[in-house]
């Protein structure tokens, strides 16, 4: 080898370098290079918080296998296992990307930790503070893979409860749901648990053929009727440290009164049905089941009805369900039968009986065990109520069913995580669709309501009341530009329903959104289903009432500030094609997180902005509307391709007459008379006026002839016509408008 060479590494080959002996500079360079490569690379587990979930940790191994999955050691022990959810259970959140989390079990399969590496969230990236993040996953340490862990469970039986962060109960069900996944499928492969989904066998079939004469005490001894006791000490216990544990408490004297005496059986089988029914009511029923349905019935005695008052035509009964392989069955009001009489011998009497169907779709394997499911409800305040659950389990005797000993190999896909969403707050979607039925009949109606004024403002008043209270507060149903810009890099990158379904209320919310945007323009969604415009009309509408003088600006300047909100759109768009996350801390000069999403329960210039926004609405009506909001004006850009103009104008409207365009809250209309459609939020006052024949000047005009002919005055007096301008009202005479053309 030359004197004073080193080598030199290049295409994994080895050549020779030479350095002088006073080129101190070019050794130092050697030496660090020497040091670099003879140092061992680091793991990909190694830059991961690895010690924060097993701090007693020597090491852990590298990410291998599948599931991918890093084994904890102390010393040369295992004690441990890593895995990271984007990598077992990548689904999406609410953001449309996956959260990733890194977590560990121990060897029995017990969740020992929680970090949230990296996640998208808005409302978690502003709004809410990560500690918040960090204590609902510490809710988990402790917790086995193996148990029915539930957001918002609360005392349910079979399950077990871990709290909702508020405002962002969606994203926190994906990250339950991620966790869970993630963690069984770690412990599956480990050999901790073992796999319950690898087969499962066909329904039973009910035996019609076998049929015996029997009475109620043989029918309730071999568990053909079940039987649900609760005192109102069980309710009472129930409740206990909660919100409701003083509201119905029973007296020392009720405890042991039964809150409810609940029997319950399996019609379909002939041993159980035609006992209970006879024949003739029997034969009717099994009559009006269509294959692969089922009759179950209930019967019962107590303070507590199963039925409730709260069901309603096209509702669900919200107090009862059946639970089989933790699949919810619920009841809809086609679904109930009244229950007339029972006929088995030795039977008591009852206040309260009924048939349910099971349609097919349920899907009810009658060979197998089921649980009948009681709600009962405890009202803690106007919008906020109390739940617990009692459940009784039931098995048909095997003589009344045939069970196939066929086994049939199936997937172990998860159902999409928007189905159990959707299922658990039917409530709420029923809820809302009606509300949306009821604003589509009032556009479809509109040429007729505005004839009444009266009832057009009660309405209009009241349905905002209930987009605030229900779909703002209630269902944080708040739209939002994020929302444009998430669908937006959804199109552009990895489209998937599922990000957009796993929210109900957004998702039934942006889908009328877009057909009234077809029909109506932007104001339907503007003027009626935004929370944080109804929080600003309503309060305007008080400072009415009460003669708050109102400072609306000179037209000139309206009509230059308007552009504002969409000098936003495009400002927070470009920045949204950059970094999503960065549009989405841009995107709160929105107030409806802090207004609606979070109740203004947060940090005080967020708060103070939205009271800012909501006070100079008292003297200017939803001013934020008007000038800043951007997704008013990325809703005005499609509402360029409405169909139809619902909105009817005179050739009188605006030369001479500006009765309308003074009245516009909004300034919708010109000077013209036109009605900016993009402006308009669809209050209809102006179409109010259109029929008024006592202040629509045209039709004043027509009004007055009428009387002219009627009482044979020889010259109508003149009417007042509003112009635009200094003067409130100048004088016009009726020669003065032409005759109405509308």
């Amino acid at each position: 080898m030359k004197e004073n060479a080193v080598l030199h590494i290049e295409a994994n080959q080895l050549t020779y370098l030479h350095i002088p002996d006073n080129n101190w500079v070019g050794w130092l360079t050697l030496s660090l290079l020497l040091f670099v490569l003879s140092s061992p690379p680091a793991s990909a587990g190694s830059k991961l918080p690895w010690h924060a979930i097993f701090p007693q940790a020597s090491h852990i191994s590298e990410f291998s296998g599948t599931p991918p999955t890093a084994t904890a050691y102390r010393n040369d022990k295992e004690i441990g296992y890593l895995f990271r959810t984007i990598q077992i259970a990548p689904i999406p959140a609410y953001s449309g990307k996956p959260m990733d989390m890194l977590t560990g079990i121990d060897l029995q399969g017990n969740i020992v930790g929680i970090k949230v590496i990296e996640h998208h969230e808005p409302i978690l990236l502003v709004g809410i503070p990560e500690s918040t993040l960090d204590n609902f996953v510490q809710q988990y340490i402790g917790k086995h893979v193996n148990e029915r862990i539930k957001v918002g469970a609360g005392t349910r039986e079979g399950f077990v409860n871990v709290d909702a962060i508020t405002g962002a109960t969606v994203t926190v069900m994906v990250m339950n749901e991620a966790i869970l996944r993630s963690a069984r499928s770690v412990a599956i492969s480990k050999g901790i648990i073992a796999d319950t989904r690898i087969s499962k066998r066909p329904a039973a079939r009910v035996r019609s053929e076998y049929f015996e004469q029997t009475n109620w005490k043989e029918l309730t001894g071999n568990g053909a009727i079940r039987r649900m006791l609760l005192s109102r000490a069980d309710v009472d216990k129930a409740f206990e440290g909660t919100e409701a544990a003083d509201i119905d408490r029973a007296s020392p004297d009720e405890a042991n009164d039964p809150f409810i005496d609940l029997y319950y059986a399996y019609l379909n089988a002939p041993t159980i049905g035609r006992n209970l029914l006879g024949e003739s009511q029997y034969n009717w029923l099994m009559a009006e089941l269509k294959p692969g349905e089922h009759a179950i019935a209930l019967m019962a005695n107590g303070i507590y009805s199963f039925k409730g008052s709260g069901y309603v035509r096209g509702g669900i009964f919200d107090r009862i369900l059946i639970r089989q392989n933790e699949r919810e069955l619920s009841f809809r009001d086609l679904d109930y039968y009244r229950l007339s009489d029972v006929y088995a011998e030795g039977m008591p009497d009852f206040t309260e009986l009924a048939i349910f169907i099971l349609r097919k779709d349920k899907q009810l394997d009658p060979g197998m065990d089921w649980e009948l499911e009681l709600l009962v409800k405890r009202q803690t305040g106007p919008l906020d109520s109390a739940f617990s659950s009692f459940s009784s389990s039931y098995q048909i005797p095997p003589a009344y069913v045939e069970i196939s000993e066929a086994v049939i190999e199936v997937t172990d896909a998860e159902e999409p995580i928007w189905r159990a969403v959707w299922r658990d707050r039917t409530f709420s979607i029923v809820v809302l669709v009606a509300g949306l039925l009821l604003l589509t009949t009032i556009m479809a109606l509109q040429d007729w309501l505005v004839r009444f004024p009266k009832l057009i403002i009660y309405l209009r008043n009241g349905f905002l009341v209930y987009t605030l209270v229900f779909i703002g507060w209630y269902l944080l149903g708040q739209l939002s530009i994020v929302n444009v810009f998430t669908f937006t890099s959804a199109l552009m990158h990895d489209f998937s329903w599922n990000t957009f379904l796993i929210d109900p209320t957004m998702f039934i919310l942006w889908v009328f959104v877009a057909a009234s945007l077809i029909l109506w323009g932007r104001g339907v969604y503007c003027g009626w289903l935004c929370p944080f415009g109804a929080l600003q009309k309503l309060v305007n509408e008080i400072a009415r009432k009460f003669n708050v003088i109102q400072l609306q600006l000179p037209q000139i300047i309206h009509d230059r500030l308007w552009g504002i909100k969409y000098i936003i759109l495009l400002a927070l768009f470009g920045v949204s094609l950059e970094s999503l996350a960065t549009a989405e801390r841009y995107a709160e000069i929105e107030p409806f997180k802090t207004a609606i999403t979070l109740r203004f329960d947060r940090e005080l210039p967020f708060v103070l902005y939205a009271l800012g926004l909501v006070i100079v609405s008292v003297f200017n009506c939803k001013f934020y509307c008007k000038y800043i909001c951007p997704l008013g004006a990325a809703l005005a850009v499609p509402a360029k391709l409405s169909l139809v103009n619902w909105l009817r104008r005179r050739r009188e409207c605006g030369n001479p007459c500006q009765t309308c365009a003074v009245e516009c809250e909004i300034q919708a209309i010109s000077d013209t008379g036109e009605i900016q459609i993009n402006e308009c939020h669809y209050c209809m006052d102006c179409q109010v006026t259109y029929w008024d024949d006592h202040k629509c000047p045209p039709l004043v005009v027509k009004r007055k002839r009428r009387e002219h002919a009627t009482t044979g005055r020889t010259k109508p007096a003149p009417i007042s016509v509003q112009k635009s301008g200094s003067a409130p009202q100048q004088k016009v005479s009726i020669a003065e408008i032409e005759k109405d053309k509308p």
